[in-house]
């Protein structure tokens, strides 16, 4: 393919402003042809309000998926169906049936698609990968809270069916361990805490297991205030392995491993670049399964409602 590829942001808000438009100002692979949103704009390329205009009216064009997951099955089917190569945030949709629908007409049409989970591209999870390939797992721990308010302002779609709640971000250190520890793993119990105002959970305490004699556990808070924390703790034996603020800080027995600069979402977009080059597709959904596990053997706890 000759010079950079067109591509469309769909849905204009905060991780669109704040890291999908800046990843592809900086590419020279792409080129930012258009941008679709209900509500946002982006100045210099041509805004459509609906996407149905967009693939009627607008450039031919690659698509950069960033709307709430109830409604990426329906704008994914009508890409796909137009030949655009699609690129999706995570999670890629709200239920595995939405996902493998997406994935199934992908690939009966030819085109890319690329179903991203942007933590697997913090600088210390593949060094992590690498030591833990050579090494007889004993334990992982997962520990994720952060501020709801500060990452999610009103955001009220997170709190109804399809939107997640503290799977939004949790589905990122899911995504990590997914990676790093690849193979089988099954939800065993998890404890969910509703707000009574709310149809997703605020937070969420799971245990799994992995390769079928790993134990796994996952703290999942939105409620935390202060220092946020996105960490992951691997014991193999007597040796530790600490992945801290969502994969950026590695630290190996207690020494840290200098793993070089964050560049998760210029790295997705390298990425999409070498799979439409290829024109091949990059799709996987165990994250979402796990979700999709812990909330079909979850407990439902109701707590206080949240206000924003």
């Amino acid at each position: 393919m000759g010079g950079p590829i067109p591509v469309a942001v769909v849905g204009v808000g905060k991780i669109a402003r704040d890291q999908h438009l800046p990843a592809i100002a900086a590419n020279p692979d792409f080129l930012l042809a258009a941008a679709v949103s209900r509500h946002g704009k982006v100045e210099g390329v041509p805004n459509f309000t609906d996407f149905e205009s967009f693939l009627r009216d607008g450039p031919l064009a690659a698509v950069s998926l960033c709307t709430p997951p109830d409604v990426r099955v329906e704008m994914s089917l009508a890409a796909i169906e137009a030949g655009r190569d699609l690129m999706i945030e995570k999670p890629p949709s709200a239920t595995l049936g939405e996902i493998e629908t997406i994935i199934s007409a992908a690939k009966a049409k030819g085109v890319t698609l690329f179903a991203t989970w942007h933590s697997r591209f913090a600088p210390g999870v593949e060094p992590a990968r690498a030591w833990m390939a050579s090494r007889e797992i004993t334990s992982v721990d997962i520990v994720w809270r952060e501020d709801v308010r500060r990452w999610h302002p009103g955001q009220a779609w997170i709190w109804q069916p399809g939107g997640f709640g503290v799977f939004d971000p949790g589905i990122n250190a899911l995504s990590i361990l997914t990676h790093i520890l690849p193979g089988p793993i099954h939800v065993q119990s998890a404890d969910l805490e509703v707000p009574s105002n709310a149809f997703t959970p605020i937070a969420a305490r799971l245990t799994m297991q992995a390769r079928g004699q790993v134990p796994l556990s996952a703290d999942f808070d939105w409620r935390q205030e202060g220092p946020q924390t996105w960490s992951i703790f691997v014991q193999a034996g007597e040796e530790r392995l600490e992945l801290h603020m969502g994969g950026a800080e590695l630290v190996i027995d207690g020494r840290r491993v200098d793993v070089g600069p964050e560049q998760e979402y210029p790295t997705i977009y390298r990425r999409f670049a070498e799979l439409v080059s290829a024109r091949k597709s990059d799709t996987d959904i165990s994250p979402l399964r796990i979700v999709a596990d812990a909330c079909l053997k979850g407990r439902q706890v109701q707590t206080d409602a949240f206000h924003d």
